[in-house]
C-alpha cells in the first residue's frame, strides 16, 4: 500500500462506498470530506444509502457538508474516475433511473466488478434479499425509527468526548455487536448475499446495507461490506495489486488499516 503525508494523495484502483446517509444529522460528510481528499481512484462504486430519502420525508436536513461530498464525487467523476451508483433501499427513488447516467454518474441495479488479479465480484447494495426488507416493510421502518433514535444518542455521546478531548467512537456498533440477535442477523445477512454470488458464478460479493464493515471467506465466496459513514466510516478499497483493505477513517484525519 502506499505511503504518503498528509499532503499527498493516497492512488487505488477502486473504492466502495456506501450508507452515508446524506440528509441525515448523524451522517459524519466531514469526515468523508477528510476521506475524499485523500484518496483518488480509478473507479468508484456509491453501493446504496447515499441519500437518505426516508429521513428527508420526515424532516428535511441537508447542511452544506453534504452538498460539498455530491460536488466532490461529481469532480472527482469530471476529471476521469468512473463512478458507478447502485441505489439502496433508503435511496430507491433513483432506481427509476437504473441504466441511465446523470452528471456523469452511472445508475446500474447491480455490476460485476473484476480485480486487478482477475476475481469477479457481484456488487450490490444487499436490501433486496433482506427478508425484513422484502417482506415486512413496515417492521423496518420501525426498526429504521428506534435505529434513528440510538444514532441520535450516539451523536450527543460524541459530542461530550469531542469536550472532554477523546476520540470518536460508535456507540450503535458497539450495541450491534453485543446484542445476540444483532449477530445473529448480520451472520445470516453475510451467509445469504454469499449463496447469491455462488449462484451468480463469480468469487466474491461488496455490499453494503448491515452497516457492518468486513472482508471474510464465507465458504467458497470471498464476502466484503464497504461498512458505513453514520457508525464506524469505512471504505473498501481495491489497491492496484488487487488486493482488498478495508479502510477505517477517524476524526484526526489518519486512517488504520485491516485487511
Amino acid at each position: 500500500m502506499p505511503i504518503a503525508d498528509d499532503e499527498q494523495t493516497i492512488q487505488c484502483r477502486t473504492i466502495w462506498l456506501s450508507d452515508i446517509h446524506l440528509g441525515t444529522r448523524d451522517c459524519k460528510a466531514e469526515f468523508l470530506l477528510e476521506f475524499l481528499r485523500r484518496y483518488d481512484a480509478e473507479k468508484i462504486y456509491l453501493v446504496g444509502d447515499i441519500i437518505d430519502g426516508w429521513s428527508l420525508r420526515r424532516k428535511w436536513y441537508w447542511p452544506t457538508a453534504h452538498s460539498t461530498v455530491i460536488q466532490k464525487i461529481l469532480r472527482k467523476s469530471r476529471k476521469g474516475t468512473r463512478v458507478i451508483f447502485i441505489p439502496g433501499n433508503h435511496d430507491e427513488f433513483l432506481r427509476s433511473y437504473v441504466g441511465l447516467e446523470i452528471g456523469d454518474i452511472e445508475l446500474l441495479q447491480d455490476d460485476i466488478h473484476i480485480t486487478a488479479d482477475g476475481k469477479k465480484l457481484l456488487v450490490m447494495h444487499g436490501d433486496e434479499f433482506d427478508s425484513v426488507i422484502a417482506y415486512a416493510r413496515w417492521l423496518t421502518h420501525v426498526g429504521d425509527y428506534i435505529y434513528m433514535k440510538l444514532l441520535t444518542l450516539n451523536r450527543w455521546l460524541n459530542h461530550v468526548r469531542q469536550k472532554m478531548g477523546l476520540s470518536y467512537w460508535s456507540l450503535s456498533a458497539r450495541v450491534k455487536q453485543k446484542v445476540k440477535q444483532a449477530v445473529q442477523i448480520i451472520s445470516d445477512f453475510e451467509y445469504y448475499l454469499a449463496d447469491i454470488a455462488k449462484r451468480r458464478q463469480v468469487d466474491g460479493v461488496v455490499c453494503g446495507h448491515i452497516h457492518h464493515a468486513e472482508i471474510k471467506p464465507v465458504g467458497s465466496i470471498l464476502y466484503c461490506n464497504d461498512g458505513d459513514w453514520v457508525e464506524s466510516c469505512t471504505a473498501l478499497v481495491e489497491w492496484f495489486d488487487g488486493r482488498l483493505e478495508i479502510i477505517y477513517w477517524v476524526s484526526d484525519g489518519q486512517s488504520a488499516h485491516a485487511t
